[in-house]
């Protein structure tokens, strides 16, 4: 997930929310009486006046070569988590990418500020507890608005969970993990200002935001290729990956 997860974790609350009274019944959203309310409150409070506020003003006072070098050293920081998830998964190929990418990084990127890895032909593999849930064969569960976080299940929660404050605690100590979190979380928000118009315009954001969120977990458990029958449609490719 922007890295999301995280972000991606969640700082996607944007724009309006319409109630829609005669909505089917979604099996992926049994708790949507919950979910509604905590989207507004996400998008007409926390969002409004914490989130974006902080996001615009991280944009206009940071220079663009100071971001990239924000979200290189959050990567590199997270490289063992991919490391380990990769082999969970029985992925060694891309184990073996991200092994290599942190240890490039580390040394000739200067702590993970520049992307060499990436020049070297390193493209980043992100792999998160949540996709190794879904590897294992466990469902996403019910989809969750989370406060403060946005979109998620049960199964991805459970995923963030041990990604962001699990591992990170054999090599960080807790301030520092706070420290990347916080980082992660505001870049992910201000990443998302440009594509703003998509959701604001769509007839119902919620559906948008939960059908673009289960899209995209859907690419990113499959690696970039799901199956034919449910390859995301009519949506952003931007947007989807800025999640």
């Amino acid at each position: 997930m922007l890295r999301q997860s995280l972000v991606l974790l969640g700082f996607l609350v944007l724009g309006g929310c319409a109630q829609v009274p005669d909505e089917k019944i979604d099996e992926r959203d049994p708790l949507q009486s919950f979910n509604r309310p905590m989207y507004d409150f996400n998008m007409d409070v926390l969002d409004a006046y914490v989130l974006r506020p902080v996001a615009v003003g991280y944009v206009a006072v940071t220079p663009t070569p100071v971001r990239r070098s924000v979200v290189n050293f959050t990567d590199n920081i997270s490289a063992p988590t991919d490391v380990i998830n990769a082999t969970l998964q029985g992925k060694p190929a891309n184990a073996g990418i991200s092994v290599a990418r942190f240890l490039v990084n580390s040394t000739v990127g200067i702590f993970g500020l520049f992307d060499v890895a990436t020049s070297l032909g390193l493209t980043i593999v992100d792999e998160d507890f949540g996709q190794t849930l879904g590897v294992w064969g466990i469902g996403d569960g019910a989809y969750l608005m989370l406060p403060g976080m946005g979109p998620s299940t049960a199964r991805n929660l459970t995923g963030d969970v041990v990604d962001n404050f699990v591992l990170p605690e054999i090599a960080l100590t807790t301030p520092q993990t706070i420290l990347v979190f916080a980082l992660k979380a505001v870049e992910a928000r201000a990443s998302l200002i440009p594509q703003e118009s998509l959701l604001n315009e769509s007839l119902d954001p919620y559906i948008f935001m939960k059908d673009i969120y289960f899209q995209r977990q859907l690419y990113e458990l499959h690696d970039g290729n799901p199956p034919i029958e449910e390859e995301p449609k009519d949506f952003d490719e931007d947007f989807l990956e800025s999640l």
